[in-house]
């Protein structure tokens, strides 16, 4: 048996959240994240939605807010499924940032995805995706995305944030 010395003594196991290393994010998230803030993004989605959920019937579901910018991560990165969406946004601590979750949250799965896909009608969708693809003016702000159509390539209705043009 070896002879233990007073210095080999092993660290802590545990670190906390405020310990753990953190990259600086994604910076087209972190830019869009700052546009829904500014707009009041939470609020509008909430007030639109508020008629297709209950006042008070079993727990309380996740924000609206957060089911938009779920489905935001599947538009601007090409995710078709709804399983797709919920496994990227889970497996990116910047998207994580971006979904508002707290340390210990867990990312919506799949099947409440799809559950309220299903319980929203269309034409919130559309109000909601409006929305972000067409700020409030008074934001002066706008996204550098582009989308294609027709095999033609188009500047999206929000040009750049930061005042750049992306065409």
């Amino acid at each position: 048996m070896a002879m233990g010395r007073e210095g080999d003594r092993q660290d802590d196991l545990i670190v906390t959240w405020a310990e753990m290393p953190r990259s600086p994010g994604h910076v087209f998230y972190d830019r869009l994240q700052a546009v829904l803030m500014a707009g009041g993004f939470d609020g509008f989605v909430e007030t639109a939605c508020q008629p297709y959920y209950a006042r008070k019937m079993g727990a309380p579901s996740v924000p609206p807010g957060r089911y938009f910018r779920m489905h935001m991560v599947g538009y601007f990165e090409g995710i078709a499924s709804e399983r797709g969406i919920a496994w990227r946004c889970s497996d990116s601590m910047s998207l994580r940032d971006f979904l508002r979750l707290e340390n210990r949250e867990k990312v919506p799965d799949h099947s409440w995805l799809s559950k309220t896909r299903g319980r929203l009608p269309r034409e919130i969708h559309e109000t909601v995706f409006g929305w972000v693809f067409n700020p409030p003016r008074a934001l002066g702000a706008t996204l550098p995305i582009s989308r294609r159509t027709d095999q033609s390539r188009q500047q999206a209705p929000v040009a750049a944030i930061g005042g750049r043009n992306y065409s």
